[in-house]
């Protein structure tokens, strides 16, 4: 296997030739029977290094009856060692702040400094080597040229430069692979306007960025009169939110810009995140588990699912040595399959990408509903608008579900009767997907606010709730909605 060390000892000067497919060809398509057992000696040597360096996996592993002395198969691994969450992580840091008890390198040593937003608790704070960071490069490039990308080419990454992962991720492994890069950023006012000028300027080869970004960065260029194609991007890689491995949602970003759409991103706790991430002739989700190991387990047990079925990521870094995660329970709801990818590569994939994390699953009369479930339906209608909200209501025994979905221009400038039958439209089309009514409320193109970061459009209030039902029986549910002064339409 090409540089398989621990810790990673990367030439940062390879390249493969331009026209190859692969940039490490062994590690990559070499029979799984024969990575899976270099996997477990990684493992054996990963879990050894964190016994002794870090208090916080000791303690956690002698309280389990475990020790690294015990792992004598992958199974061992996947069943004797305790998974860990983020609250775990968040208490380390709570004992011996500000980087826990797993940071497992001296602090001098510490070369970036990322972590949560925490606009709810405590931030979590990651902390990387140089080494490390260097590492997540490699590995990054490594990914991002099997989706097609290399030398030479222009990388437009639009997302927020600030704690967030993602960005200083796609950076690093853009600058790896030799790439021009072009750190545009978001989340300043004006920006997505001033971004849509500097696409049609340059017209990079790839942009990096969320779904929900690049959907609005399409209507504010529509609005500048420039179409999304006159960016002559070639591929488009994501991260961020379920949206990428979405059918609609993708052909849609296809068919507005004209290139080739990729998902990626696993957590960034696991950074090098582009661990799970597709590549140039296979959707979906392909799991590099020569960079981080990624099972896929029942929630409850937190037993490997067979292939086929459903479960939740966990994962283990291999090339990781600050703040190693070892059995990192992700939270989120995916499923998993192991058959041949038309790329060649010999991983599982993940072929509907990572739906949405778990605690993000709502009820409603008794049926679990995902909101990427919701974003998949409306993108298949031809008249959506862009953006919606889902709001819920428990203050009654039935829970109730309320829609409020953005029409396209034509469908609402053309009056009420077409608003009326686009709203029974995707009161249909709910129905089908969901297998419940729901309430459903029509508003204006550009009604609801747009994110250049992560979509939050699920809002459990019950006072919101009622205002807008109140407002939907009094105005009937076809009718155009009133605008208030702030350009929105109905209750905030």
């Amino acid at each position: 296997m090409e540089f398989w060390s621990f810790p990673p000892a990367y030439d940062e000067n390879f390249l493969p030739e331009a026209g190859d497919r692969y940039w490490f060809p062994s590690r990559e398509t070499m029979p799984v029977v024969e990575r899976e057992r270099a996997i477990f000696e990684r493992l054996k040597t990963v879990c050894r290094y964190a016994y002794e360096h870090a208090p916080f996996y000791r303690r956690k592993w002698d309280e389990a009856g475990f020790h690294p002395s015990h792992l004598k198969s992958l199974e061992d691994f996947e069943t004797r060692v305790p998974v860990i969450q983020k609250k775990d992580l968040r208490e380390a840091q709570d004992r011996m702040p500000p980087f826990g008890d797993y940071l497992c390198v001296p602090e001098g040593e510490v070369f970036h400094i990322h972590g949560t937003s925490g606009t709810t608790g405590r931030p979590t704070a990651f902390a990387i080597s140089r080494a490390d960071w260097r590492a997540i490069a490699n590995a990054h490039a490594r990914i991002m040229w099997g989706m097609g990308l290399r030398p030479g080419d222009t990388i437009c990454v639009a997302a927020i430069f600030s704690l967030y992962m993602g960005s200083w991720g796609a950076l690093a492994g853009a600058e790896r692979l030799g790439a021009k890069c072009f750190p545009f950023g978001a989340g300043a006012q004006g920006m997505s306007a001033r971004c849509v000028q500097w696409l049609a300027m340059l017209k990079p080869t790839a942009f990096y960025g969320t779904p929900t970004y690049a959907l609005h960065l399409a209507q504010v260029a529509e609005e500048e009169r420039i179409s999304p194609r006159a960016f002559e991007l070639k591929y488009m890689f994501f991260s961020g939110e379920p949206g990428a491995s979405i059918p609609a949602i993708r052909d849609k970003l296809q068919n507005l810009f004209g290139a080739k759409v990729f998902d990626c991103g696993s957590m960034a706790e696991m950074t090098p995140w582009m661990n799970v991430a597709g590549s140039a002739a296979t959707d979906g989700m392909l799991c590099w588990q020569d960079v981080v190991y990624t099972e896929v387990c029942d929630p409850t047990t937190l037993r490997r699912v067979p292939y086929g079925q459903r479960g939740t990521p966990v994962y283990t870094h291999l090339e990781r040595t600050s703040q190693p995660m070892i059995r990192l329970l992700s939270g989120d709801l995916t499923l998993w399959v192991n058959e041949p990818n038309p790329c060649g590569r010999t991983y599982p994939r993940l072929p509907q990408g990572i739906f949405g994390r778990i605690d993000d699953m709502f009820t409603i009369r008794g049926e679990n509903v995902y909101p990427s479930e919701i974003d998949k339906a409306l993108n298949e209608l031809q008249h959506y608008g862009g953006e919606h909200r889902v709001i819920i209501s428990r203050a009654s025994t039935m829970d109730e579900l309320l829609l409020r979905v953005e029409a396209d221009q034509e469908t609402y400038s053309n009056g009420a009767a077409e608003i009326e039958h686009f709203r029974q439209q995707v009161e249909r089309k709910m129905l089908g997907v969901l297998g419940l009514r729901s309430v459903v409320q029509i508003l204006a193109p550009g009604s609801l606010p747009r994110t250049d970061f992560k979509a939050r459009r699920v809002v459990d209030d019950r006072a919101v709730f009622r205002e807008i039902r109140a407002q939907i029986e009094k105005t009937g549910p076809g009718a155009a909605p009133p605008r208030w002064p702030d350009g929105s339409i109905g209750p905030p």
